[in-house]
């Protein structure tokens, strides 16, 4: 990208819709225009006059057009300018952004802002198996949910695994690479080892803590060693599953600290949202600029909608 991205909300492409639109086309069409009606690409599409949006006619099948046809901005009604604004909000906050903190920095009400943070999840998440983790791939487990005294009653008779009735959240995280995350319904030997047959490649060696789910892997990939956390040992060598765990405590602060309560119903959305900013860290050279680009780039094919 040739610009880097201003947190000012006086930069052109997060108050001015034209510039709003020359930034996204830049991202979706790259070098000339493309009719989202016949798939034409053609630098001398007609662009009609307008002085609140960029507007195209096709060459081809005359239809008019936007950037926006063909995407989750399409039909909406809050301006593209402020869409933009709330993406580099959430693209560069390490642990998130409340949507009530959306509402008042960009002046929309709250349900816009909760559906709109809602829908950015949506443009970041990642194709599911994409390719295999490889090299060392530590895997782990965590459990989101309120305090036992604060849930409801029928809740308590619920339990999903290691004597807790909160929602179980899994972590595959390749060392050096990328972390995928998932809700599991029952943290159990079936569900835990068929999540890293998935995604795991079987030359991959497994690096886990003791959970007695986790056995059996060895016979099934390169090798699998764990740490045994009750016995007070969290690393051996270079087995350990420190990355994971570093994966968890950014999630938790998230949850604690940002959204303070996420519905079972929508964790996966939440999830996608802490996976992208993971796999898209300034660690591995990705600033929030760019990180902000990529977010941009998944909206193409996800109408905006407000069925969940």
């Amino acid at each position: 990208m040739d610009e880097d991205l201003s947190l000012s909300v006086y930069d052109p492409r997060f108050t001015d819709p034209i510039a709003a639109a020359t930034y996204l086309e830049s991202i979706r069409w790259q070098n000339a225009p493309v009719c989202p009606h016949c798939g034409v690409v053609d630098e001398k599409h007609y662009r009609l006059k307008s002085d609140t949006r960029k507007l195209w006619k096709c060459r081809a099948c005359r239809k008019q057009f936007t950037v926006t046809v063909g995407t989750l901005f399409e039909s909406s009604h809050i301006p593209l300018q402020k869409w933009l604004l709330a993406f580099f909000l959430l693209c560069s906050s390490k642990k998130g952004m409340s949507a009530h903190q959306l509402h008042r920095m960009l002046g929309v009400t709250y349900k816009s802002a909760w559906f709109m943070a809602h829908r950015i999840r949506y443009a970041m998440e990642q194709p599911p198996f994409a390719r295999p983790l490889e090299g060392v791939v530590e895997a782990d487990e965590t459990y989101v949910g309120g305090k036992e005294r604060n849930r409801k009653r029928q809740d308590k008779q619920k339990k999903t695994g290691r004597g807790t009735d909160k929602t179980p959240v899994v972590v595959l995280v390749e060392r050096g690479g990328t972390a995928r995350s998932f809700r599991m319904a029952n943290v159990t030997g079936d569900e835990l080892k068929g999540a890293i047959r998935r995604n795991v490649a079987r030359e991959a060696r497994i690096m886990t803590d003791s959970f007695a789910s986790y056995r059996g892997l060895g016979k099934e990939f390169a090798s699998h060693e764990f740490v045994s956390h009750s016995d007070g040992e969290y690393v051996r060598g270079d087995v350990h599953t420190n990355t994971a765990e570093n994966y968890f405590s950014i999630l938790k602060r998230g949850i604690d600290g940002t959204y303070h309560h996420i519905s079972e119903a929508h964790l996966p959305r939440y999830l996608a949202e802490f996976d992208f900013r993971y796999n898209n860290r300034i660690g591995v050279g990705i600033d929030d600029a760019e990180r902000t680009r990529r977010a941009l780039a998944g909206v193409v094919g996800k109408r905006l909608t407000y069925a969940m």
